[in-house]
């Protein structure tokens, strides 16, 4: 499971230049050894990745960004996860099909990603036909994109902040809006305007961004959906989120020990809606809630 880029790795923006072949680890948390968590069928992502059957996942451990409210916090930390090889990747892509996946959607992989690659064209050459998505939190470096040239349909990024300050705040990385923003404009020069399918209103292809509101950050929210709509007008879909769930508490996050209001998440809705936002996604009902964090069982794997 060589590859070279993992001699001295630069493979995200932290660019911690370990030898990830020889076992060691950077802010990633991973060696050269693919892990992950999870793979099964996935019904709560945007309606049309999950559809009626439900998203393709596989939940990859370990993760460049280690936000400080993480949901995911056991396999972002490297705590949950199994050793698989790029041959039983390729066969859990392809068992995901047979199970009627929509997708095939790849959490948080770019850390991993010139194995991802290489899995990719081994399932699609056995067969493999379903649409690909790249689930990421956007802080992604443009040459690491360019690896999976043609092997993605479908971009599934967060952008999470527009200010230095959270970025630094909340995931120790004060370049992340413009760093996330060179690789959106890259996901996007890949794969192009939405496309849905004209019968079951599936996405074939495209880029949904999302945004997950935090507490108290309403006004930053919108500075988000303001650079999104005017880089990409409607070709794209924005999907607005009011799920964040307080995972323990924050003493020195004080802000973070409550979810977001309803007053909050509205305010951001209504500015979009405003905007002349039309594609796009918000959510309703008690999002908020950890029975929305599947357990990290290793099932799948």
């Amino acid at each position: 499971m060589r590859h070279e880029l993992l001699d001295c790795c630069t493979l995200c923006p932290r660019e911690c230049r370990v030898n990830r072949n020889l076992g060691e680890t950077g802010y990633c948390g991973q060696t050269a050894e693919i892990t992950a968590a999870r793979a099964s069928l996935h019904m709560w992502e945007e309606p049309c990745i999950s559809g009626t059957q439900g998203s393709g996942t596989v939940f990859f451990s370990g993760c460049a960004l280690q936000c400080v409210y993480c949901q995911n916090h056991d396999i972002a930390l490297g705590h949950t996860g199994k050793p698989v090889s790029i041959k039983r990747l390729s066969d859990i892509f392809l068992e995901l099909q047979e199970q009627g996946a929509h997708n095939i959607n790849l959490v948080t992989p770019s850390h991993f990603a010139p194995q991802i690659a290489e899995a990719l064209r081994r399932s699609k050459s056995c067969g493999l036909h379903i649409p690909i998505v790249y689930n990421t939190g956007g802080y992604e470096k443009v040459d690491t994109l360019q690896l999976l040239d043609g092997l993605i349909d479908i971009y599934l990024p967060d952008l999470k902040y527009a200010s230095s300050a959270s970025g630094r705040r909340y995931s120790q990385a004060g370049d992340y809006f413009p760093v996330a923003t060179e690789a959106l404009l890259e996901m996007y020069r890949q794969v192009g305007a939405v496309v849905l399918h004209p019968d079951t209103g599936m996405m074939e292809r495209g880029m949904i961004v999302r945004h997950l509101l935090l507490p108290d950050c309403a006004q930053e929210a919108m500075q988000v959906i303001d650079w999104l709509y005017h880089t990409f007008d409607s070709n794209i879909y924005i999907s607005i989120m009011n799920q964040y769930t307080p995972v323990g508490t924050f003493p020195n996050h004080s802000e973070l020990n409550r979810r977001v209001s309803i007053a909050e998440y509205d305010a951001v809705v209504d500015y979009a809606i405003g905007l002349g936002v039309e594609n796009g996604f918000i959510q309703e009902g008690d999002t908020a809630s950890e029975s929305f964090i599947p357990p990290f069982t290793c099932e799948g794997i």
